[in-house]
């Protein structure tokens, strides 16, 4: 008499699961790329060095807690800051732009001024504390 074979239910082989995960795992931490911020690329002098400059060398840039910038005791706004600049260092070969923020004014306003500068060839920027 033959005897029915029961059929057991299919199974899924967990044993090589570990192993197919870390491999994946792998796989996609090599091929990941991770974007860095660049940030804002200055030179910045040494501790302790202090030079004394002539105050006619100096040009303050302020921005205030709205983003108004004043160059020089005058208003300027921020698009035509870099021709302003520019207009100021044929003047003046050995200008110095220092920047000073409200402590309230937003970052991304600050970050244009300083974009402006770069546009204006201004290699001389001196960042101020802001009070």
């Amino acid at each position: 008499m033959a005897r029915k074979r029961r059929f057991k239910g299919g199974e899924i082989p967990t044993s090589s699961m570990a192993d197919i995960a870390f491999l994946l795992l792998i796989f996609f931490l090599v091929t990941t790329t991770i974007d860095m911020d660049k940030g804002l690329g200055m030179v910045l002098p040494a501790e302790g060095e202090e030079l004394e400059i002539n105050k006619k060398n100096i040009l303050n840039c302020l921005i205030n807690s709205t983003g108004n910038v004043l160059l020089g005791g005058e208003a300027v706004e921020v698009r035509n800051l870099a021709r302003t600049v520019r207009q100021k260092l044929v003047e003046n070969d050995k200008l110095i732009i220092s920047v000073k923020a409200h402590s309230a004014s937003n970052y991304m306003d600050y970050v244009k001024v300083i974009d402006q500068l770069k546009q204006a060839n201004a290699t001389r920027i001196s960042i101020a504390e802001s009070g």
